[in-house]
């Protein structure tokens, strides 16, 4: 099955005809990937090595049945793009674009969840099911299909600890990068949830960094809701004490939000922490055998 995107994703590309979004749309189509549409206000009627690109999204979805949306639109149009693909009836929403304003996020997150519309990122490499389909930036090529489901708040971590498995004879039922942003579409728990009630996914990594309480919450969740085996890796072990870091999500108020005081969460709630993408790759092994 894997979650979030599959074989059953019909996917339109919003800003397609731009650099990124003709790259990345291309990549995706090339792994195997369904592009069936692109959007760009005002070149309907073209397209982009073979795929149609319309005016909107809902003429996309009405023409060629687009059921999922990957916004590579400037950021201050980002916001838009999405409330567009929302409009227009597309259930799953990947938007890759970063320094979107966090007040128009959170007035876009007001607005998609009570509609029960999957959306992830922003600032997020998108997902990856391996085997089935790439929607965002992921480079899938260092993935192979498995029962191992991870889902990071960062981008290189989690392609990091993708390529550990790989090189263990392990593999992915779907990699989530849940974008690294104050606010996000979807959070650890969304993710794990799904997680959760996939039959493909056998284990569950999460990729965790300093900054907010997510991973502090996911702990609480996995202790409560989860039978499936859960692994952990926290970023910032060294970011100096009061230095900003990384992504606009890691922000610490004294001791919360710590590397220290995650892994501490996790671990009272009986979550192995690995203390290096290594290790816990290796960690999967040792339960995968």
């Amino acid at each position: 099955m894997a979650i979030i995107v599959d074989n059953d994703t019909r996917l339109c590309v919003q800003g397609l005809t731009g650099s990124e979004g003709r790259f990345h749309g291309l990549h995706n189509r090339a792994y195997g990937t369904n592009v069936v549409a692109g959007v760009t206000p005002g070149k309907g009627g073209q397209d982009v090595e073979g795929i149609p690109v319309f005016d909107t999204v809902a003429a996309a979805v009405e023409e060629a049945s687009a059921n999922t949306s990957l916004i590579f639109v400037p950021a201050r149009f980002a916001a838009d793009a999405v409330y567009e693909a929302i409009d227009a009836g597309i259930g799953t929403v990947i938007c890759i674009t970063e320094h979107i304003p966090v007040h128009e996020m959170l007035r876009a997150y007001t607005y998609f969840r009570p509609k029960g519309v999957t959306m992830i990122g922003p600032n997020c490499p998108g997902v990856l099911s391996p085997g089935k389909a790439n929607v965002g930036i992921i480079p899938a090529e260092i993935f192979s299909e498995g029962a191992v489901g991870l889902v990071s708040r960062s981008g290189t971590l989690t392609y990091q600890i993708g390529h550990e498995l790989t090189q263990l004879g392990l593999g992915n039922s779907t990699i989530v990068g849940i974008g690294g942003d104050p606010i996000v579409g979807s959070s650890f728990i969304d993710v794990l949830e799904k997680f959760q009630a996939d039959p493909e996914t056998e284990l569950v990594v999460l990729v965790g960094e300093i900054g907010g309480d997510e991973e502090e919450k996911a702990a609480q969740y996995i202790s409560e809701h989860m039978t499936k085996p859960v692994l952990a890796y926290i970023a910032g072990f060294s970011a100096p004490p009061g230095k900003a870091m990384g992504h606009a999500g890691a922000i610490i108020s004294g001791s919360s939000g710590t590397a220290a005081a995650k892994k501490a969460a996790l671990e009272a709630k009986g979550i192995e922490v690995g203390a290096t993408p290594t290790e816990v790759a290796q960690l999967v092994a040792a339960r995968c055998k």
